[in-house]
């Protein structure tokens, strides 16, 4: 799995999962952060969080354009550094809360303009690492494992978070309650509540921060590794490098076989990300979240999941090992992990209650826990000739993510639809459902997600990487806004036909893919 790549696949991987990580600790808190700082309503918060959204996704594409022309290291470089003064605007408090919101607001824009010039051209860079010929064939399996450490970040920032601004409000002499819970909970004392869970949310930037400036360290000390990868088309020449050279007829086919996958991918993010709206109303309206007894409970201990997610991959190294030694220290390693994973799932009380916001942990840990098996089981199919190429891989998730919404419809049948249930909850599901759902989809987003980006990387004229890579990231941005959707037909349609929708949506798309499959696979013989 990870013999055999090269070394700059890991130095960067490890920088984008400190970058991740940060933002993800920023990102959890953020809404609630405006909440408790600034007195907005969920409505307000909700549309600066959805700008910031836009704005992160769509950057990439004006990043990728200055990339093509300038360099891309020098992109990620300069990207890196503008994000770090964003978050730091975001940490630093001000004198006065008219300056610490305008001061928000460009933090926020310097942070979406750094990671456009950071994200897609780190990805660039690795794609360039396989334009060598010898190691051509691992692109896609290496585009998995970088996708599986941006999802190392995310899955432990929700908890990052938590361990920062719960103690620090009961530093303060407080509990933690819900934000709308403030004034009944604590009367006169709301306003100083308010603020210092406002306070503790803040200490997240300052990780971003600290994270950012770990990623930075990491990018130069191991540039050296990829540093040959680091040429567009105008360094090339001025270098003497000699790259791939396509006729205008060889671009156009390329750049249109792209944009078909852009436009398919779409759907695929407008359903996928329902975990933050639909997939999050579910669990809150219709989950079991308390009372939750026997095996369930190891599902909301991030630290049993971690364990398990590492043990996955010392249980493959110990028969992909080429020494007795590496074999034997990989087995005790893998008892280690499970022997932590029990003991944390021990340690837990008898009955445990779950929060909403817990069910956000599942698809970055079913990302780290599954990329291992996806990754030989594509390598074995290798072997035998029979791997599915790239636009088959997507076909494939988009018709997964419809299995993924099955299920979550088989769970649904007897339940009153929300336009029925109101504000109440209805809470009788066992959270299996819910849990089995984010781990088909997640299947899915493997065989999309990190397969989109690596076609993208093989796909894209050399002298439009940037661009295109910054396309994908646009069409992310199309989806997520997009999946808004089954948001605010919510308490209009039934539940089963909000479903449904998504279902036709990714069947439709899946299948439109593979249709174009053949067109689609010979952009990639021209080469």
């Amino acid at each position: 799995m990870f013999k055999g790549q090269p070394k700059g696949l890991f130095a960067l991987a490890l920088a984008n999962t400190g970058e991740r990580f940060g933002y993800y600790t920023m990102l959890a808190i953020f809404t609630l952060y405006m909440r408790a700082k600034f007195g907005w309503d969920e409505n307000s918060a909700g549309q600066v969080y959805a700008i910031f959204l836009a704005g992160v996704y769509f950057m990439p594409l004006i990043g990728g354009i200055i990339a093509d022309k300038i360099g891309y290291g020098k992109c990620v470089t300069i990207g890196a550094f503008i994000m770090f003064f964003g978050y730091l605007a975001l940490a630093v408090p001000m004198a006065t809360q008219v300056v610490d919101k305008w001061t928000m607001f460009g933090g926020l824009a310097l942070i979406a303009i750094g990671t456009g010039l950071f994200k897609g051209n780190l990805q660039v860079l690795v794609g360039n690492l396989f334009d060598d010929p010898q190691y051509t064939s691992k692109r896609d399996a290496a585009f998995s494992l970088f996708y599986m450490a941006i999802n190392i970040g995310s899955m432990f920032a929700p908890a990052m978070a938590k361990a920062l601004y719960k103690p620090h409000i009961e530093g303060a002499g407080f509990h933690f309650v819900p934000i709308d819970d403030a004034v009944n909970e604590f009367g006169a004392q709301s306003g100083s509540y308010l603020q210092s869970l406002a306070e503790g949310y803040r200490l997240c930037f300052y990780v971003a921060c600290a994270s950012l400036v770990l990623s930075i360290l990491i990018y130069f000390l191991c540039r050296s590794w990829f540093k040959h990868a680091d040429v567009n088309t105008n360094q090339a020449k001025t270098q003497n490098i000699q790259m791939e050279e396509l006729t205008p007829k060889q671009t156009k086919d390329r750049i249109v076989a792209l944009l078909l996958v852009f436009a398919v991918v779409i759907f695929f993010w407008m359903a996928f990300h329902q975990n933050g709206s639909a997939l999050t109303f579910f669990a809150d309206k219709y989950t079991r979240l308390n009372g939750i007894t026997g095996s369930t409970r190891i599902w909301f201990n991030i630290w049993s999941l971690a364990f398990i997610a590492a043990s996955v991959y010392t249980l493959f190294a110990i028969f992909q090992s080429d020494t007795k030694k590496a074999r034997i220290i990989s087995g005790i390693a893998t008892l280690a992990l499970w022997g932590g994973a029990i003991a944390f799932y021990l340690s837990m009380p008898e009955e445990v209650s779950a929060a909403t916001s817990d069910f956000q942990q599942f698809n970055p840990f079913f990302v780290v826990a599954l990329t291992p098996i996806t990754v030989a089981v594509f390598a074995a199919l290798g072997k035998k000739g029979k791997e599915p190429s790239a636009p088959v891989k997507i076909g494939l998730g988009m018709l997964m993510a419809a299995v993924g919404f099955a299920v979550i419809t088989v769970a649904s049948t007897d339940l009153i639809s929300p336009k029925d249930l109101g504000d109440s909850a209805q809470s009788i599901l066992d959270p299996h459902w819910l849990i089995g759902t984010y781990f088909t989809l997640t299947i899915a987003e493997l065989l999309l997600s990190p397969m989109g980006i690596s076609f993208v990387s093989k796909v894209a004229p050399p002298k439009y990487k940037g661009l295109m890579m910054g396309g994908w990231f646009a069409a992310t941005a199309i989806g997520n806004y997009l999946s808004r959707i089954p948001s605010a037909l919510w308490k209009k349609i039934p539940l089963m036909a909000n479903w449904a929708i998504l279902i036709g949506l990714c069947v439709i798309a899946g299948v439109i893919m593979l249709a174009l499959r053949k067109k689609l696979e010979a952009a990639t013989k021209d080469e």
